[in-house]
Formats: structure tokens, C-alpha cells, sequence
């Protein structure tokens, strides 16, 4: 099937991104990476009158160290934060979530905006952004603004950026102290969207695990934080018998959505599989 007729604009700058988006409102779309974008409009799930590319505009992709912090713009490739010395030094989960994304021609033209914006809960980058405590800057005529990585998805494919507003960049906090990363998923065949997975962000002293983040995608409408298990994990060490309370305890506070891959009980029993494939390697030791 191929996509119903639209109109083209290739914006020079974010004003007239704005000017464009005002011009047009809702049947307008950005056109970032394009590789969500693209399946949707020639399976026709979209059809919009105009698509607004923003590849021309200066200062919305690269990677800057910010001191405590890492800012990624929108427009980054997914193939150049896979390649960043940066992000394997101070976002070692974003590395690791890099290689599970699609396959390499896709990382090559899709955007690290473009994965966060279109918000699908079984994508990769929106969890990982939860999970490290990101922000997004948002800009918009009347300038920009910051919200939270875990304010910012309200849904299926559902986001904080309003009408006129473009996401511009993602800020991580650079990971420090005892603190450690772990990422996992499951999927059918590598590269495909994943069936459920875990983005895992602890503090870790002398293998005693202290606050910590389980954050799991395909496991709702949006990246799900599992805010009443991961406090168990405090001022424990990782065993057998951990591992058996967290996957039961997952099992009472997930609610995961049932399709053709999997179902609610299916996933939730993954959920613990994950967890503990992911945590005993962070406190290092085995599964």
C-alpha cells in the first residue's frame, strides 16, 4: 500500500518548524528519522497534509557533555549514540538498549527524538529515559521547557509535547557513585519489538542493593516503573530467594496487555526471568 498524496516543507530553522505547525495543526507531522513515520503512512494508519522536516535545522542532533550530565539532541542517530565513547562512559544502559534496537540500517536514519516522541511502550528509549531519570526539553513559540522523562508519556503514543511543539533534546544524568545499569530484553527474533523488557538502574555497595529503578516496556501503554517491587531490593543482597519475592511480587503490581506475542500471565512470568537474568550480574553474581 503506498501513503495518500501529502505536502512537503523542509524547515531551515525551529521558527518556521513553529510557523508551519500553526499554519497547519493537526494535519501537519514531523518528519524526523522517519522510520516509524514511513510504515505508518503506507499502511495509512496516518494521513496527514503535510509532513515538516526538521533534518535541516541546525543544533538539534549531537552529543555534549553538560558536567553531571548528558545532553543528546533529537535529531542524534541512533547509530551515532551506539558509537559514543560519552554514552558508554556516563549512560552504559543506553549502550547496552542501542544494539537491541531494529537493525543497523534503521539506527542509521532513526533519531533518538523520533524513538521518545512517538512513544511506543514497547520501544526501547522511553524506558531507559525513565529509568535514568532523563528530562526532555520541549520547545515551542513561547520558548522551552523541561519535563521529567516519567511525566512525559501519558499514554499510548500519547506525549507531553502540545500542539506546536517540538522535542529538541533529552538530558540524562551522568551514572555516579554505586550506582549501576542493566538492560534486557525478549523478543521473538532480534530486532523485532520487544515481547516485555527490563531497564534496571541501582545502587549497589559491597553487593548490597540500595534505592533502585525497575523500569519494564511492552508491559503497558507506556514505559511501566514497578515503583512498589523496587523498593524490596533495599538493603538486600541478591539470592535465590530475592530473586523468587521480586518475580512474585512483579506478578501482583504488572498488569501487561495481551496480543498475538504474549499474554498478561505470559508476560508477567517473563518479567521475572528478566529480573533475574538482569539484577544478579549487577550485584555480581549469576542469575
Amino acid at each position: 500500500m503506498k501513503p495518500a498524496p501529502f505536502a512537503y516543507a523542509r524547515a531551515a530553522t525551529l521558527e518556521e518548524a513553529f510557523g508551519l505547525l500553526a499554519e497547519h495543526g493537526d494535519d501537519a507531522r514531523i518528519l524526523a528519522g522517519g522510520q516509524s513515520l514511513m510504515a505508518t503512512l503506507n499502511m495509512r494508519l496516518s494521513a496527514p497534509e503535510i509532513l515538516i522536516d526538521i533534518n535541516g535545522i541546525d543544533g538539534l542532533a549531537g552529543i555534549t557533555d553538560d558536567g553531571d550530565s548528558l545532553r543528546i539532541g533529537a535529531m542524534t542517530r541512533h547509530a551515532d549514540v551506539e558509537e559514543s565513547d560519552l554514552v558508554a562512559m556516563h549512560a552504559p544502559m543506553i549502550s547496552m538498549a542501542m544494539q537491541h534496537i531494529a537493525h543497523p540500517a534503521i539506527r542509521n536514519r532513526g533519531t533518538v527524538g523520533g524513538s521518545i516522541a512517538f512513544a511506543d511502550p514497547a520501544a526501547e528509549l522511553p524506558a531507559c529515559a525513565v529509568a535514568l531519570g532523563a528530562t526532555m526539553t520541549i520547545a515551542g513559540t513561547d520558548g522551552e521547557r523541561t519535563v521529567a522523562a516519567e511525566d512525559f508519556f501519558h499514554g499510548l503514543y500519547e506525549t507531553a509535547v502540545g500542539p506546536g511543539e517540538i522535542l529538541t533534546a533529552i538530558t540524562i544524568p551522568k551514572i555516579s557513585g554505586n550506582w549501576k545499569s542493566g538492560f534486557l530484553e525478549l523478543a521473538r527474533r532480534h530486532g523485532d519489538y520487544a515481547i516485555i523488557g527490563l531497564c534496571a538502574h541501582a545502587e549497589i555497595d559491597g553487593g548490597t542493593f540500595g534505592d533502585a529503578r525497575l523500569v519494564f516496556f511492552g508491559a503497558g501503554d507506556r514505559p511501566v516503573s514497578a515503583t512498589q517491587t523496587a523498593p524490596l531490593l533495599k538493603g538486600k543482597t541478591w539470592s535465590g530467594d530475592l530473586a523468587d519475592r521480586i518475580a512474585e511480587a512483579l506478578k501482583e503490581e504488572l498488569d501487561p496487555p495481551e496480543d498475538l506475542n504474549a499474554d498478561g500471565p505470559m508476560r508477567r512470568h517473563l518479567a521475572g526471568v528478566l529480573v533475574r537474568r538482569t539484577l544478579g550480574p549487577m550485584a555480581g553474581q549469576g542469575e
